[in-house]
């Protein structure tokens, strides 16, 4: 198999233009504009090149068709991945260069000057002679999901100029808003159509993740009493204070900065406010669903234990589930995962099964009636100025979903 590397790095590169960061703080669907801009540019791109059934609705849901080429009786195969970048660091004006890496640090700013270091990043080393994009480091890459983006287009693209090669009905999905944990909320799996499907969205090379995190989002809002400083003894009730208390209470080494692997965490991620109020947020995490349950039931406990300490009340406790394991649904048919690691060793790579140790659209999905494991994207160092993508990684990704529907062709739909 011979992609076209050129036009796949240049597809890439092209979607890294556009702004389509989403954002948390606007209810609407899609969060941002720059999403639905990327959404029709992509929609266009895929209409020149042939698919059918092409449909981009007002949320910023885009789908389409790859008709089957010679196995009708294959079943529907889904590609999946996300157009919005993280919301965590810039990603207006990418500026993407291709490095040419020879070992040791990378220099991606001068002024002011920012260092990407095999101190701080080991996983470069395993890249030498190889050219890596990268940026100026002001500004994430968005790998995280245009090289998903890029590796479907061109492997779709591949089997269009290959009619000789035999697949089924291939569907294509591209979704808004999975950064900030809405990529499923207005996806229509039976529109869709697919009996399976993957998305395209992990980091490194030859990761194919069928498990993640049991995950939920918690809300802490503290009232407290603001009394002039110099008059406060026994009436001031410090919010601040009390967020802090909350915080400290949680367990010491169950924080992402302290775990690994299956390891579950809290994660105070946002905490502002006054003496007179304060709103505290944070992640709960966990593989496992009974520990999942156990962290939910441990908060509760210590909003009551407070309110006992400072008067019922003062802390108001709120607790949402995000997504769960998608293991319970993929299990029951995990020849899916079997056949991506089939695909990846007629690459030449070596499948690597780890937990994610977040989300992923292919969660929710999974838990609607799609099944719908994670494949990787080759970057590494998401959302964050230190992004990078080697372009041999980027090849093998959509080798890899060439030959994933490849042999999917080869089965037939009971």
């Amino acid at each position: 198999m011979t992609l076209d590397k050129t036009s796949l790095v240049n597809r890439f590169l092209s979607y890294t233009r556009f702004d389509s960061r989403s954002d948390a703080a606007f209810d609407c669907c899609p969060s941002t504009p720059g999403q639905l801009v990327l959404a029709k540019h992509l929609a266009a791109e895929l209409k020149e090149l042939g698919l059918s059934d092409i449909r981009l609705d007002e949320n910023g849901y885009l789908t389409a068709t790859l008709p089957a080429n010679g196995c009708p009786n294959a079943p529907t195969v889904g590609l999946l991945a996300h157009f919005d970048t993280a919301p965590d660091f810039a990603g207006k004006d990418v500026k993407a260069r291709i490095v040419s890496y020879q070992g040791g640090d990378i220099t991606l700013n001068e002024d002011p000057a920012i260092i990407m270091t095999t101190a701080d990043f080991p996983e470069l080393s395993q890249y030498e002679g190889q050219d890596i994009i990268v940026t100026d480091g002001t500004t994430l890459l968005g790998a995280d999901d245009k090289a998903g983006i890029a590796a479907i287009v061109s492997a779709i693209e591949y089997l269009i100029h290959h009619p000789e090669i035999p697949h089924g009905t291939i569907r294509l999905g591209f979704t808004p808003d999975e950064e900030i944990g809405r990529g499923a909320d207005r996806f229509d799996v039976a529109a869709f159509g697919a009996d399976f499907a993957y998305t395209i969205d992990g980091e490194g090379l030859g990761g194919i993740e069928y498990e993640n995190f049991n995950a939920a989002n918690a809300k802490l809002l503290i009232h407290g009493r603001n009394v002039h400083p110099g008059a406060s003894k026994h009436k001031m009730i410090n919010a601040l204070t009390i967020a802090a208390e909350f915080q400290m209470m949680l367990p010491a080494g169950e924080k992402p900065e302290y775990t690994a692997d299956y390891e579950g965490f809290f994660h105070v991620n946002q905490m502002n406010g006054s003496v007179e109020s304060a709103e505290l947020k944070l992640l709960i995490r966990d593989h496992d669903r009974a520990n999942f349950e156990k962290r939910k039931r441990y908060l509760t406990s210590l909003a009551q234990l407070l309110n006992e300490k400072y008067g019922s009340g003062t802390l108001e406790l709120e607790i949402k589930d995000s997504y769960y394991n998608m293991r319970e649904q993929i299990e029951p048919v995990f020849h899916v995962v079997e056949l991506a690691c089939e695909a990846m060793k007629a690459v030449g790579l070596e499948p690597k099964t780890t937990p994610i140790r977040g989300g992923t659209d292919g969660a929710r999905l999974s838990f609607m009636g799609l099944p719908c494991p994670n494949l990787f994207s080759g970057g590494h160092n998401a959302h964050g100025k230190f992004e990078f993508l080697p372009v041999p990684s980027l090849l093998k990704v959509a080798e890899t979903a060439v030959e994933v529907l490849k042999l999917a062709g080869q089965i037939k739909k009971k």
